[in-house]
């Protein structure tokens, strides 16, 4: 379990899950490329096995090498995909790209708070944007969410902040700007084409990308 074999199995199938849901194949994991044949318990005590905390630890390398990118895209959960299939996500989400539009108030907020210093730790963002406290907790994931779903932010390390280290977060404009530049000199039907040569068409990965991009309200 190292980074390089980590990128391989990332860019030979295009998009990762980190971790299986419910220890399921589908959609395909980082965990199971790695560990096929073991079953993984996320445990955390002495009894806990060290490949979940070595993947745990991995995640974070990953997320700052460059060779990936690493986004809490999948339904919230933390997926790895390729530089190759990345930009065709990205202008597919986004119609009119590289214009954004059809973005909630506090999703335009939290973008433009990101495009002007990224990467960001949670408890900064949520202060620069006013809503920290549990009362502002729905509206500051509802407003990640939208941005997670679309490509517009990604994982770019960690920050301790107390009991637990959360992550960091960065605007994609700024953290993948060959990324960014790449998506907007591709067209719709080249990106769709590439999306489709990468990911097998019933592929939980394409139908969840699909109810993104139909969901999309252009201005």
């Amino acid at each position: 379990m190292n980074l390089r074999s980590a990128v391989s199995h990332v860019n030979r199938l295009g998009a990762l899950l980190i971790f299986p849901v419910n220890n399921r194949e589908d959609p395909p994991s980082l965990w199971h490329e790695l560990f096929p044949r073991e079953r993984m318990r996320w445990e955390w005590d002495e009894n806990g096995s060290e490949k979940v905390s070595g993947l745990w630890h991995l995640r974070v390398k990953l997320s700052t090498s460059g060779r990936v990118v690493y986004s809490k895209w999948f339904r919230g959960r933390a997926t790895l995909l390729s530089r190759a299939l990345f930009p065709a996500l990205l202008r597919t989400s986004n119609p009119g790209f590289p214009e954004v539009s059809g973005l909630s108030f506090g999703a335009r907020e939290i973008l433009e708070l990101l495009e002007e210093d990224s990467p960001l730790s949670t408890k900064r963002l949520k202060a620069l944007a006013d809503l920290s406290g549990r009362e502002n907790e729905a509206c500051y994931g509802r407003a990640l969410r939208e941005l997670w779903s679309r490509h517009l932010i990604v994982v770019h390390g960690e920050v301790d902040e107390g009991a637990f280290p959360s992550i960091a977060v960065g605007a994609t404009k700024l953290i993948f700007e060959d990324l960014w530049a790449e998506a907007s000199a591709l067209s719709p039907d080249e990106a769709r084409r590439r999306i489709l040569e990468t990911l097998p068409g019933e592929s939980p990965f394409v139908k969840f990308h699909e109810r993104v991009r139909r969901s999309v309200r252009c201005e």
